[in-house]
């Protein structure tokens, strides 16, 4: 077919509501890491040997971070993965090895290649790792103009590869990690350098190398954020409270949740959700009997645990109105 005849035809499917076919060769399945799936790191003296040799490599570190939103407390970091030239890949376990201050070292000189660095480097900060240079794989996509930029889809788009992404949301505090985990996390730095390479030829190509360099220097450089002012004020839903006594009740829920969920070590959304925070501020429940008739404090939930939220309640309902 000519360029001609081609476009005359892609012009006829368009017109028929259907979309040309994708002149782009299928991505190929990236099934498994080209030296096989790494032990797990979780002793110093494996430690010690994983710096000794990333110390030893050579050009970009590729670095990302598993966590278990969702279901821990917190953000803190359950898998470290990292990549490097002549060093190999390499998981370390952040709870057997809880400093890695000197693996932070020995590679804080090179350039690090992470994918939305702002997400990961604050639980990276906190068990001694941070960045001296940076190349951030989805800001660059941002700048270069891509649609997509998740992870999966920049490797698609821009290298022709398919990662497997069905591990993204489970539990990464799990012990021991099941093996199909363990190849998602290797996978994801496989090819981050590869990644960082295309990138920056192309944002070359398009004259905005040097505002990324700008860009990725500034998130390097950042001091942690400060602690969120007031964080009950996020939770979802809250722009049905309207009234202020309603709203010193989702404060007094929040924080008696949240000291639940650090005690215990949980999602504070497993505790006690947001919407059943919402229904007992817009309800002001009078005893616990009435707070158990709403949604999210149903017949499951004990009667400590009744009592418990509707002592937060009390407080709230308590409140002088100059304390509100």
């Amino acid at each position: 077919m000519t360029d001609a005849q081609k476009t005359a035809a892609d012009t006829t499917l368009r017109a028929a509501g259907e979309s040309p076919p994708d002149p782009r060769p299928a991505p190929v399945p990236l099934l498994e890491p080209r030296e096989g799936i790494p032990p797990v790191t979780a002793t110093e003296e494996a430690l010690a040997e994983v710096v000794a040799a990333f110390a030893a490599g050579t050009g970009p570190v590729a670095v990302d971070a598993e966590r278990a939103s969702g279901y821990r407390y917190g953000q803190r970091a359950y898998l470290v993965q990292l990549r490097r030239e002549g060093a190999g890949s390499a998981l370390i376990d952040p709870v057997g090895c809880p400093d890695l201050s000197a693996l932070g070292e020995a590679i804080g000189d090179a350039e690090w290649v992470l994918h939305a660095a702002t997400q990961d480097l604050p639980c990276l900060r906190d068990i001694g790792m941070v960045p001296s240079r940076l190349f951030d794989t989805e800001l660059a996509g941002r700048l270069a103009g891509f649609a997509r930029v998740g992870l999966g889809a920049m490797v698609e788009n821009v290298l022709g590869f398919a990662l497997e992404k069905g591990h993204s949301a489970v539990d990464w505090s799990t012990r021991p990690l099941p093996e199909p985990w363990l190849r998602y996390a290797a996978l994801d730095v496989e090819l981050l350098v590869d990644l960082r390479d295309a990138l920056e030829e192309e944002l070359e190509q398009q004259g905005k190398l040097e505002w990324a360099r700008q860009e990725f220097a500034a998130i390097a450089a950042a001091p942690p954020p400060p602690p969120r002012k007031d964080p009950w004020r996020r939770t979802s839903g809250m722009h049905k409270v309207r009234r202020r006594r309603q709203m010193a009740v989702v404060r007094e829920l929040w924080t008696a949740r949240d000291e639940v969920a650090q005690r215990r070590d949980v999602s504070p959304g497993k505790v006690l959700s947001d919407s059943a925070i919402v229904e007992a501020a817009l309800s002001l429940p009078p005893n616990s009997h009435a707070l158990a008739g709403l949604p999210g404090f149903g017949h499951r939930m004990g009667r400590r645990q009744l009592e418990q939220w509707q002592a937060a309640v009390d407080r709230a309902r308590a409140l002088s109105e100059s304390e509100l």
